[in-house]
This record gives C-alpha cells, structure tokens and sequence, in this order.
C-alpha cells in the first residue's frame, strides 16, 4: 500500500461517501458559512463569489456564507441578501458554478436582529430585538467599527411578519439554484436572541418560559419546511458561545428542550458550534454538547476549531456525522485533496478575511497551480 492510500485508510470515514437526505455527498467535509463582507451595492453576492464557490467545491457540502432575509436583518457592512430578483439572479452564478463541479450548496438564512447598526438599515431605523437591551461591542458599518444603540423591541403583531421574511427567503433561495437551506438559529443573532434568557425579557407568547422562548425558532422552522419539506432543511445552534454578548443562565436545560422541540420537524440536520464561535471548544459553564448529538434524530454537523486528526477522530467514534472547517477552508480551496494527501496547508491571511476583492478570496493556491507558458 502506498503512503498516500495509507493516508487515505486513515481518514476514510472522513472521506467517505455520505447520504445526505435526497443527496450523496461525496465526503464528509462541510464548508462552513463564513462571512466576508465582499457583496456589491443591494446586497448582490460579489461578482467574484463564483469563482470563490466553485474553487472549494470539492466540499461534501458548502454552507453559504450568512445571507440576510430582509433589508431590516442586515448587521454587518458588504454582506448579501435573499429578499428581491437581483439577489436571485446574482446567487443563480453561485449555484450553477457548484453544481458544474458537482458540488451541493445550502443557503444560510440570517436575521441579526439587534447586533445592527441605524446606518445599516432603511431610513436609519432602530435594530429590532426581542427586547429593548443594548449588547455590549461594536458594528462593522461603511464607515467602521461604531458602538452598537439599544435596538428597538418587536411587538408582538410584527413577528408574523418577520417568519414571513423567512418562508420568502427560502422562496427565493429555491429559485436561485440552492440544494437546501439552514436556518441560523446561533451567534446571538436574532433566533438565538428569543431563546436566550439575558436577551428576551418579553412577557407574551414569545418570552418566559423556555417553549415560549423557543415559538419563534419553531414557527420559523415550520414556515421554511413549506417551501424545502424537512429532507432538505437544517437549523444551526451555538449553545455555550458568549459571542455577540448572548448568554442563558441554564443553556442545558435550554438546548435539551431546543432540540427536542426540532425533533418533531425530521429536520436534515443539526449544525452545532461546539464551544465558544471561532474560540476554545472548552468554556465556564458549559455542558457536554453530545448530549444533543445522542438526542437529535437527524444528522449531527460538529463545528469549531476541528483540525483533519481531529475530524477524522470524530467521525469515527461517532461523535460527528460531518464536520465542518471555516477557515482552512478560506486559505485552502483544495481542503478535501489536501486531507487526502496530508499535505501541507496554507497560512491565513487575516487582513483580508473581510472586505476587499481577489486577494484573501480567490488567490490562494491549489497544490499544484499550472505553470505559466
């Protein structure tokens, strides 16, 4: 047996053919959703994302990079959308450039909620939340970092509208070519703002008790399952990151009860950041995050931090069904050969992980770039 087969006997489970609902992934190596604030002006994708697609195709499955379902769900500066035909029209390049590589591509869904800034939205209008708590940081707007305001709290009467702003996105999400959709339920965006009791004080149908806090999600959830059927929808979660200033005073409890709510959709399946977003997977007051693996009945994606030994370990033990890499998937368009070869990998280039063109996007190298003539 060659070195490179022995490499590959290794690893197999990682690099297996996997069943994925309707589909056959190729592998078990999912591209993360990773935001790089490149859109065009209306919130189009980049005229370069294509290119950026196609060049990490080689993916089991990539998870597009967080798309906003409304103007009013936009909290970072250059980042797109999925609320008009434009955005269709220019995520249409995305999926067709995946699917020519025999890729499969799922469209994130994304309101941010009260991690937003006036200047990011219409009319200079107020972020809106569960309730009226300002978070602690900052905004990325086109003028720079700015302090985050106290958003706005939704009344009662306008949530209908905002799961409508989800079921539409999914809409247009299955005209633009996309092989399913995740629901971003994690990152202290506006999902995860309703669940969590240091951001939702509300006394309605949507705050208190934990099923209270979790009606948003599951209406969401349910909206977007008449538009893609369960097969082809997965929900993901953070349940111990403190990014974007979230917390839960008992997340165990919380996330128990999540998932066992999920549980009644037959979702396709469960993205969960195991630890703190792009952080240590180990943080204070955690809990042991394979309970919701054992509990959820579809299939589980594990997240954060995972380098190839650690995947392959994963899968083998069963603690992962697929495994998903953020950032060596930006400085590595050909990951999954590059695992299956124990290649070296790139370095990241962390002055170009948001904003700009090419560089940091599209340049990286391949093993073996052709030779100019």
């Amino acid at each position: 047996m060659t070195s490179s087969q022995t490499q590959a006997s290794d690893q197999s489970d990682l690099l297996s053919p996997v069943k994925f609902g309707p589909y056959q992934l190729s592998n078990r190596i999912v591209m993360a959703p990773l935001t790089r604030s490149r859109a065009q002006k209306g919130d189009l994708p980049s005229l370069l994302a294509p290119a950026y697609y196609r060049q990490r195709a080689s993916a089991g499955l990539i998870i597009s990079e967080a798309t906003q379902i409304s103007p009013q769900g936009k909290g970072y500066a250059f980042t797109p959308g999925m609320y008009d035909a434009a955005q269709v029209h220019g995520w249409q390049g995305v999926t067709a450039a995946v699917h020519a590589e025999g890729g499969r591509i799922f469209l994130q869904l994304w309101h941010v909620g009260r991690i937003s800034h006036p200047s990011l939205q219409r009319n200079g209008e107020l972020p809106i939340a569960p309730s009226a708590l300002k978070p602690a940081g900052k905004a990325f707007t086109e003028e720079g970092f700015v302090p985050f305001v106290t958003p706005r709290a939704l009344e009662t009467g306008e949530i209908p509208g905002i799961i409508e702003q989800y079921r539409v996105a999914a809409q247009y999400a299955l005209e633009a070519g996309f092989d399913g959709v995740e629901i971003h339920a994690a990152n202290g965006y506006l999902l995860d703002q309703f669940l969590r009791d240091s951001t939702n004080r509300r006394t309605d149908a949507y705050g208190g008790s934990i099923e209270n806090r979790s009606r948003l999600l599951m209406e969401v959830t349910a909206a977007v399952i008449t538009v893609w059927g369960a097969e082809r929808v997965g929900v993901r979660l953070s349940p111990i990151s403190p990014v974007n200033d979230i917390a839960d005073s008992d997340p165990a409890t919380l996330f128990v009860n999540v998932v066992e709510q999920l549980n009644q959709f037959n979702l396709l399946y469960l993205h969960v950041i195991e630890g703190a977003t792009g952080g240590a997977r180990e943080v204070e007051n955690g809990f042991d995050l394979q309970i919701l693996r054992r509990l959820f009945r579809g299939i589980y994606i594990g997240n954060n931090g995972y380098d190839r030994e650690m995947a392959v370990t994963a899968c083998r033990q069963g603690r992962a069904d697929l495994v998903a890499f953020g950032r060596l998937f930006i400085a590595n368009p050909d990951l999954v050969r590059r695992f299956q070869l124990g290649a070296p990998l790139n370095k990241l280039d962390t002055n170009t992980l948001f904003g700009g063109a090419a560089k940091g996007y599209t340049d990286y190298p391949f093993l073996s770039e052709p030779k100019a003539g």
